[in-house]
């Protein structure tokens, strides 16, 4: 059974990379499935996550105005469909073009589009009426467009209230990994995990640390993200006078290595798909202090079990349950305890398996 995958990159540090890596290399090593992945200009070089040598990669060249990035889209997207004749097409794209493909391909064969991203992605920290006016539009032809898929796969159960579809499949993303050993929770370290931008909330976080700084000065944050030198976040840490107890780290591969130095994960997200960098750090056994952001968090968290959700935006509630945390050895320990158990149905086991029904449930 031939599976293609169609995507921007995979030399990229973000989620949707990470997934698609972890997924795809299972599809191909374990369930026997013959995997296809498809890049544009040149976006399988240097893929910054492992991928399964079982895997064959395709690549097309895209560019030009837009017209001729189009055109060309189009007939690169047909010759390497043309040629591989699969059973079934994954669109792994959280762009606009993605959502054309069934109409730019004329559907070959069944058609699945997973989307990794909330449509708050859309949003920035300023806008005008005009530019949200664009933002709505863009929602409505999305949904419109996402009917012509034969499945439109979300992450979570919040993620359905954002879309009107009757072809609507939720399931979550797999771990990347899951280590037998776990943090000791005995570090006094918080890490949070995620490309510098206004979606996952850093400046929000700097404001909560400030005021568990000014209690526990021997604690530090630990940040690791791509950096975005518009988002200013050195000089705001300065401002508040964190001093060296703040961070900044740019994205690496051996995460896990740092989540089990740490003893509590902090996720200030704005808006999440999912919160991948949640059940990561469940798995190293340490305990999430999460916005009650749409979506994912809720999904993933047992408040008060596993971890904390904290209502969206409210710094001084995200600094106190850090404080809760850091101040309690005993409940920070009982809770990555019970994380990392709880985690398991996030296993690629299981999950894949729920793609695995997918396709046969659509006689690929």
């Amino acid at each position: 059974m031939k599976l293609l995958y169609i995507t921007n990159g995979i030399n990229g540090a973000g989620g949707l990379e990470r997934v698609l890596s972890i997924k795809a290399s299972y599809l191909a090593d374990v369930l026997g499935y013959e995997v296809h992945l498809l890049t544009l200009n040149k976006g399988d070089i240097n893929p910054f996550y492992k991928f399964s040598p079982k895997i064959h990669f395709h690549d097309i060249t895209v560019k030009g105005n837009f017209i001729n990035y189009f055109l060309a889209y189009q007939s690169g997207l047909k010759m390497v469909v043309k040629k591989i004749n699969p059973h079934a097409i994954l669109v792994c794209d959280d762009g606009l073009k993605g959502f054309f493909l069934p109409i730019l391909l004329r559907k070959p064969c069944p058609m699945v589009y997973e989307r990794h991203v909330s449509k708050n992605i859309e949003f920035r920290s300023q806008m005008n009426w005009f530019q949200r006016r664009i933002v709505h539009f863009k929602w409505f032809l999305m949904n419109n467009l996402a009917t012509k898929f034969n499945r439109f796969v979300v992450l979570t159960e919040g993620n359905t209230k954002e879309w009107n579809l009757k072809n609507l499949e939720v399931i979550p993303n797999p771990l990347s990994f899951y280590p037998n050993e776990s943090s000791s929770l005995e570090h006094k370290k918080v890490i949070a995990i995620g490309k510098q931008s206004y979606q996952k909330g850093y400046d929000l976080l700097l404001q909560a640390w400030k005021q568990v700084h000014a209690i526990h000065p021997n604690w530090t944050l630990e940040i690791y993200g791509k950096w975005d030198a518009n988002q200013n976040l050195e000089s705001v840490s300065k401002s508040l006078k964190l001093g060296e107890s703040v961070r900044f780290f740019e994205p690496v591969k051996d995460i896990e290595k740092h989540l089990l130095e740490s003893s509590i994960f902090v996720l200030s997200s704005r808006f999440e798909g999912f919160g991948m960098v949640l059940i990561e750090a469940m798995a190293c056994g340490v305990p999430c202090v999460s916005f009650d952001c749409p979506y994912g968090p809720s999904d993933i968290i047992s408040d008060g079990e596993d971890g904390i959700l904290v209502p969206n935006g409210d710094c001084t509630q995200l600094a106190n349950s850090l404080l809760q945390l850091i101040e309690s050895e005993s409940e920070r320990k009982a809770m990555g305890k019970l994380a990392k158990e709880n985690v398991k149905r996030y296993l690629p086991e299981t999950v894949c398996e729920q793609w695995n029904l997918l396709f046969k449930s659509m006689e690929v």
